[in-house]
Formats: structure tokens, sequence, C-alpha cells
């Protein structure tokens, strides 16, 4: 099937049932453009969260789905590959994740979204990289605090808030790949291009970074900013919707070791097709399922987080 034919399905399918497609900034950009709703971790929360939808379908990655299907418990959420999983949330297993929180039981625990449900059910506060520096800095200064999974973001929170976290060892893929020595190389040859970083990036990056912050945003830097080049350093797919706003700026995508790869991308986001999405909107599969013990217990943290976001204007 064309990718016209492909689109013009999936339209169709969309409308008889009643379907609305949410897709992250790291989908491929056929994808991107097909959704109904393009956005970052908290973004796609928040849409989850008031969707008149009778289908959710999730072009993200696994966690994504359990998120949305927390929040909705109603509706049928599916992900175009179930197999679209996570670094980060793997990095994390609930039971090792577990036994961490007993041996600290004086912690507050807040956990990146980048989880899996059970990991959820075991805090008190989900974050996203959009908004922990605000919610770590709506706790009172002298509580003790464990984050997790990602050790970079966690440093980087403790850094601008002046706190001392305790941190799980766990990164991102495809952010702990970046070559400091190649973006040094990448600033000589564009001296007028700023740096744009994810804070999941390790800490030597983010010192030389112009701009610090999460894909939404580093896509509304870029917008308002007068520059005109810069340099990303984050999952590639962002550079779509940062050009679709932008036409006229230059983005170059920041490069990982990996000296053959000219741009960083996450092989789990890239799962998702136009072909899978169409064959999961079609065929209703794969369904993203929570058991409802650990759902009653991973919507608290999300839903706080939803609440101090929206106080804080998020």
């Amino acid at each position: 099937m064309t990718k016209e034919k492909l689109i013009e399905q999936i339209n169709v399918l969309k409308k008889n049932k009643n379907a609305i497609i949410l897709a992250h900034y790291y989908q491929e950009s056929d994808i991107q453009d097909i959704a109904d709703f393009v956005g970052d971790s908290l973004a796609l929360a928040q849409w989850a969260a008031k969707t008149t939808a009778d289908i959710i379908v999730l072009c993200g990655v696994h966690f994504m789905g359990e998120t949305a299907k927390i929040l909705s418990p109603d509706k049928r959420v599916f992900i175009p590959d179930m197999k679209a999983g996570c670094s980060l949330a793997e990095s994390c297993p609930a039971d090792e994740f577990g036994a961490f929180v007993h041996a600290h039981p004086d912690h507050t625990v807040i956990s990146y979204v980048n989880t899996t449900a059970a990991v959820k059910a075991l805090t008190d506060i989900v974050v996203t990289s959009t908004n922990a520096k605000v919610i770590v800095e709506s706790l009172p200064e002298d509580e003790k605090i464990i984050f997790g999974p990602d050790k970079n973001l966690g440093d980087y929170i403790n850094k601008l808030t002046g706190r001392d976290m305790l941190l799980w060892d766990g990164v991102c893929h495809v952010h702990e790949q970046f070559s400091l020595e190649r973006i040094l190389e990448l600033k000589k040859e564009y001296p007028s291009a700023l740096l744009l970083a994810h804070p999941e990036c390790p800490g030597y990056l983010l010192q030389i970074a112009d701009h610090v912050g999460s894909t939404s945003s580093i896509l509304k830097f870029a917008t308002q900013s007068d520059n005109r080049q810069f340099i990303v350093a984050t999952e590639a797919g962002i550079l779509h919707q940062m050009q679709r706003e932008n036409p006229d700026k230059e983005f170059i995508p920041a490069p990982p070791e990996d000296s053959t790869c000219a741009c960083n991308e996450c092989f789990y986001m890239k799962m998702n097709t136009l072909e899978k999405l169409y064959l999961c909107l079609k065929n209703e599969r794969p369904e993203i399922f929570v058991d409802e013990e650990t759902r009653i217990k991973a919507v608290k943290p999300i839903e706080r987080m939803l609440e101090l976001s929206s106080k804080h204007g998020l």
C-alpha cells in the first residue's frame, strides 16, 4: 500500500472508531504529520487525561502507552509496536527499585515518567523533564528525596536546586551516546550556532550548552530565538517539528560516538511506522493493559504531577 493510501485509510479508521492519535516528537515524520497531537511526555499525558475519544493510539514507546491507560482506564489504548521499549525504563526494574526505596524509608520518591507502571506504583510524584525542577522546588528544602531512574537529569536538577537527591543509576542510551568531541568540532564549523541540549545528556555536555530543556522547551527556545543556526543534542525526531515551525532556520543534529552516524536516533521510537499504525487501528492491537491494583497506585503520583504542573502553568 502506498503512503498516500495508508494515510487515507488511517484517517478513515480514526473517524469511524472515534480514535485519537497521540505522537511523541521522536516519532518518524510521517507519523508526526498524521497525528492529532504531537508533544513531549508531559503534553501526551495531559492529552490522554482529557480526551473524549474511545480509542487512544499512542505513537511512542511502551511506558507512554501505560501512562495513557493509567490516566484513562475507560479508554482502549494501543501502540503500533509492543516491542517499542525504553532503555531508561529498562534500567530500573521494579523489584530492584522497590528494594532501593525500602532501604530508604524516610525519603520521598520522585520517578521520571520514563518508567514502567510498576515503578510508578512505588512512587510519590512522577515528573518529566519539563516540570522536574518546579516539582522538586515545591518540596521543603530539607526533604529527603530519591530520584530515579535518570542520573543525568537528577544530577542536573540537583545542581539547579541545590538539593542532594539520592539518584538511581540509570541513563537514556540516546542521550548518553552524544560525542563531546564531535559536538565541539561542529561548534567550530558553525561558530554562530547555539547548542540546545536535553537534560538527559551527561553533565559535561550540559555545561557547554546554550540552552538546556525538554523537547518542548528546546522547540520553543529555537522558535523564539533570533539566532539562525542551532546544534540540537537530543533525539533527531524533534528536528522535523523544529524545521516545520522554523523553515528559515538551520538545525544541525548532534552526532553520537559512532562516527558513521550524522544524528542520534532512538531505535525504539523508530519501530513505529505508518503501516504498523494502520494495522494497529484496523485490527485493534496490540493493546495496552495495566492491572487495576497497579493502576490505582500508579495514577496517584501521575495526578499529583499534573496538578503541580497546572498550578505552575506548565
